[in-house]
């Protein structure tokens, strides 16, 4: 507990990193992580390993045990990105809540630029790949494809101007994300977060922000495969039309 005489900060910012299989990159990810600019705030970094079988859980567990700022929580079997999100959020302690992958994609010297929309008031701050020509790296065009027609859906249910609904840089006020109940496992928790953030009222404030990205392919261990863009066009018309 800490008191008014305390050194102990509160944490401000939780970095949730959701993790399957990504001992060839988990260690990379979470020194980025730590030495990030996060503008000043105190941060913590939420692993969720989901039943890896790589050896994941046991690199993990050695970065939780080196860096106090490192919390691991497990899945006995694996469910699926949106089940470790859901884990990760019933445990962070920041103000704001970052997401993001283990797999390098995408660049944590971005985060000044996700997080410094929130001293002008924004309440989520999506990282948008395609705000600025040459920003998304290697993407093959079924993707770029089938995230621009995710996206386009997703802006006429919500009534928002979103670029790259599909992201997986995420910044979301804790207090907003308390307000939501997220049931998807895999990657549809995407397009239900989007839209039951945007249903929530008074509205949130949201703002795009360009970011880099770089596309592993799946020789390298990307896991969405075209079976999520449908479920992802699913949960659109699920939550957005019937909620």
């Amino acid at each position: 507990m800490t008191g008014p005489h305390s050194s102990v900060r509160p944490v401000q910012l939780t970095i949730l990193i959701p993790v399957y299989n990504e001992a060839q990159t988990l260690e990379t990810a979470v020194t980025r992580a730590l030495a990030a600019d996060t503008l000043g705030r105190t941060r913590e970094v939420i692993l969720v390993d989901d039943a890896s079988g790589d050896g994941s859980p046991e690199l993990a567990r050695r970065l939780a045990e080196r860096h106090p700022e490192v919390r691991l929580l497990t899945h006995t079997m694996n469910q699926g990105k949106g089940a470790a999100l859901r884990t990760g959020l019933a445990a962070a302690r920041g103000e704001l809540v970052l997401i993001q992958d283990a797999d390098l994609e995408y660049d944590s010297g971005d985060y000044p630029v996700l997080l410094a929309p929130f001293a002008q008031g924004a309440d989520v701050v999506y990282g948008s790949r395609f705000q600025q020509p040459g920003s998304a790296v290697g993407i093959q065009l079924w993707q770029r494809g089938g995230n621009w027609l995710l996206t386009k859906l997703s802006n006429l249910l919500t009534d928002l101007e979103l670029t790259d609904m599909e992201t997986g840089y995420k910044v979301i006020r804790r207090s907003l994300l308390d307000r939501v109940e997220l049931r998807e496992a895999r990657f549809g928790i995407e397009p239900e977060v989007t839209i039951k953030l945007a249903r929530l009222r008074p509205r949130p404030h949201l703002v795009e922000v360009p970011i880099h990205y770089a596309s592993r392919g799946y020789a390298a261990g990307k896991k969405l495969t075209p079976t999520d863009g449908v479920r992802a066009l699913y949960c659109l018309v699920r939550y957005g039309l019937f909620g």
